[in-house]
């Protein structure tokens, strides 16, 4: 047995008999959608594979994973294409420009999966443009059609579309039972941004 905080020297690893890319939907409204996401960006490091993770809507206010990611030694691109949650917390920015930047993301998905270079790629809160309507179903559609085929593709946020849902391999939904900003609490940093 390993001491404690360590790794055994020598684990086996399972290889799977055929490879292939998962579609996984993480959807709900419980917090830990995209840490979620992240974790699975962690275990992909590990195996030395390449991510990519475009954030829809996030941007405007700074979230730890930025700097967490840039001191990992890992394979991992990040792209805040977004401006922030769309008329919630006092977002400035008008619905245009949240579309403008969503159909941007939607190009830069395009391009990254075309260049076949990753072997993972997280749409962190594709979900929520979709539900209002910063992306359309047909081109989150066309992006699910479109994946290659050992390429594992993650979407997270709230109220996952039916046909998103029903062509994902995986769907997770993330409950709220408490929740500490419902008892006045702010956001804390390393826990919820």
């Amino acid at each position: 047995m390993p001491k404690r905080g360590t790794l055994p020297d020598k684990i086996d690893r399972f290889e799977p008999k055929e490879r292939r890319g998962l579609i996984v939907v993480i959807t709900g409204y419980g917090k830990g959608k995209t840490t979620s996401a992240l974790g699975m960006a962690v275990r992909a490091c590990g195996h030395g594979m390449k991510v990519c993770i475009i954030q829809f809507m996030k941007g405007d206010l700074y979230a730890g994973e930025w700097d967490g990611i840039r001191k990992m030694n890992c394979d991992i691109e990040l792209h805040t294409t977004g401006k922030g949650f769309c008329g919630i917390r006092g977002n400035p920015y008008p619905w245009a420009e949240h579309r403008d930047n969503a159909q941007d993301a939607v190009g830069l998905v395009r391009g990254k999966m075309a260049s076949g270079k990753f072997d993972v790629m997280i749409l962190d809160e594709i979900n929520n443009a979709l539900k209002i309507k910063l992306v359309d179903l047909d081109q989150v559609l066309g992006i699910l059609n479109e994946k290659p085929p050992l390429m594992h593709l993650v979407l997270t946020g709230r109220d996952a579309h039916p046909r998103v849902i029903e062509l994902a391999d995986t769907v997770s939904e993330i409950r709220e039972i408490k929740h500490a900003y419902r008892q006045g609490i702010e956001p804390q940093p390393g826990i919820d941004y």
